[in-house]
């Protein structure tokens, strides 16, 4: 029976390019690569938003990014699911957002209670969850990014201490993306394609695991 994996992320996962700007080759981006890893028993299904937070509201977005808010209707429309990856909190790092990495791990808290007390349909279980902490900011040249992200460097070097300690104390499985990859210092935010390819690769033994494969 084929099983299914949720990558619930923002630009990271959305597979925005630095160099571009625009979007990845689907085969660069880390869930393809991560779907190509698994093989036909595993269907790998990429939701990422760019600019999407874990809990908060961007007042100024074109679309509703607040992940809290979404999440619901994404896990009924791709349910059933064996297993949700979360991988969000760069976009917490905003000022604007929210700028701590505290905050960034109490949404996360959120997003997990929400996908363990969904209302699945057909007695549908609720899936494994696998949090991952993002590559933390870079320092960067480009104005525009380095204004976005005022304090964010520091901030987001804290969150993989943080989701680690949160997904022992919730019973998640972690991944650190940044023992793998590295953000681009073009815009201090965002993945060259070797290292978001990286993540997929890195992902795929943890998710064997979790998947029973």
């Amino acid at each position: 029976m084929v099983k299914s994996v949720l990558c619930y992320g923002d630009s990271l996962t959305w597979g925005y390019d630095p160099e571009g700007p625009g979007r990845h080759l689907f085969e660069d981006r880390w869930p393809s690569v991560l779907g190509a890893a698994l093989g036909p028993q595993v269907n790998v299904i990429a939701e990422g938003l760019n600019g999407r937070t874990t809990g908060y509201d961007d007042h100024l977005a074109d679309c509703d990014r607040n992940g809290v808010k979404s999440l619901p209707t994404v896990l009924h429309t791709h349910m059933p699911l064996d297993l949700v990856i979360v991988m969000l909190g760069t976009n917490d790092m905003k000022p604007a957002i929210a700028g701590t990495a505290i905050a960034a791990r109490q949404g996360i808290h959120r997003l997990v209670g929400l996908i363990r007390r969904h209302d699945y349909s057909f007695d549908y279980d609720a899936p494994d969850i696998l949090i991952v902490s993002p590559p933390p900011l870079c320092e960067t040249g480009d104005p525009v990014f380095a204004a976005i992200f005022t304090g964010g460097v520091e901030q987001s070097a804290m969150l993989a201490s943080l989701y680690r300690d949160l997904a022992d104390e919730l019973g998640c499985g972690f991944y650190d993306a940044a023992s793998v990859a590295r953000v681009s210092p073009l815009d201090g935010v965002h993945l060259t394609a070797e290292n978001t390819r990286a993540i997929g690769r890195g992902l795929e033994p943890i998710v064997r695991v979790m998947l029973g494969l």
